[in-house]
């Protein structure tokens, strides 16, 4: 399948970290059932979102949006020399999975523009920087870091009561490097980028809208876990901070529409494009409406 996608003047590029099992469904999804999950086992399956014993399947990836003017990245995912121990996988990685992946794209750290952030979490934020004689620095050396205030400030926050090691190492380096930029609502990149906020899974958490004039194409972040959600948009996840305001979200019409117009739904495994009615295209796990 390709990783590039072509919407009106934007083009897309898909950097894949890792895709791999993650969580049973029924932990992930703490309102989904057995009789649920068992409705739509068969589609999850085949869309390589759920595997034999239930777990969700998760593909961890950024992109990179080429406007007419600029290059931005969205999501700088897990990073590697990062301590997780709650996350094996992602702890002390020292693989080039992610660099390979940048290159094959056709970019290298210094092409980047901007790299925005959905959210703060741990996997979104590890290759905002890198391990360099002891020191975490900024990974994309000519790049403004955008991070919603509102995240920034929850964060920071936490950070404050509990070290929060992601925001210690992935996020602060860049404020002191002088390459970040916090922004509220309306921030906008020209006439082709916008924010949208979509909070519950964090406070601050955002989507990033692209097109000139109107929304060709939405990168989403942790709106949604799996496709089940934007068939069952009151499944919440059990790393949403707030559960029912993260449904509430996926059930707006600003942030979720019908058909869905989105690049990315973040975490979905290999998502194919489909072009909707309205003319946009989509990354569609499987073939159904929101409801």
């Amino acid at each position: 399948m390709s990783l590039t996608l072509a919407v009106g003047d934007l083009t897309i590029h898909r950097l894949i970290e890792q895709e791999t099992t993650f969580l049973p469904a029924l932990e992930m999804l703490p309102g989904l059932t057995p009789d649920l999950l068992a409705e739509n086992r068969s589609w999850m399956q085949k869309a390589a979102a759920l595997d034999s014993k239930d777990v969700l399947i998760l593909c961890f990836q950024s992109y990179i949006v080429k406007t007419p003017h600029h290059t931005i990245l969205i999501d700088s995912r897990i990073g590697n020399d990062k301590p997780r121990p709650l996350r094996p996988n992602w702890s002390m990685k020292t693989d080039d999975t992610y660099m390979r992946a940048l290159r094959a794209a056709g970019f290298s750290v210094d092409d980047i523009d901007f790299v925005m952030c959905t959210h703060l979490h741990v996997d979104h934020v590890g290759w905002n920087t890198r391990l360099e004689n002891d020191r975490w620095v900024p990974t994309f050396p000519n790049a403004r870091y955008v991070f919603a205030k509102t995240e920034f400030d929850y964060w920071s926050e936490q950070h404050a009561k509990t070290p929060v090691p992601p925001f210690g190492d992935s996020v602060l380096p860049v404020v002191e490097a002088k390459q970040a930029e916090m922004v509220r609502n309306g921030y906008e990149i020209g006439d082709q980028v916008r924010i949208l906020p979509t909070p519950g899974h964090t406070p601050g958490h955002v989507a990033f809208t692209f097109g000139r004039g109107r929304d060709d194409a939405v990168i989403s972040g942790d709106l949604m876990h799996s496709p089940l959600q934007a068939r069952y948009p009151e499944l919440s996840a059990k790393f949403d901070v707030d559960q029912a305001q993260a449904a509430a979200t996926r059930r707006s019409s600003s942030a979720i529409a019908t058909p869905i117009r989105c690049a990315a739904r973040r975490i979905f495994p290999r998502p194919r494009p489909e072009r909707s009615a309205a003319g946009a295209m989509d990354f569609r796990a499987s073939p159904f409406r929101a409801k």
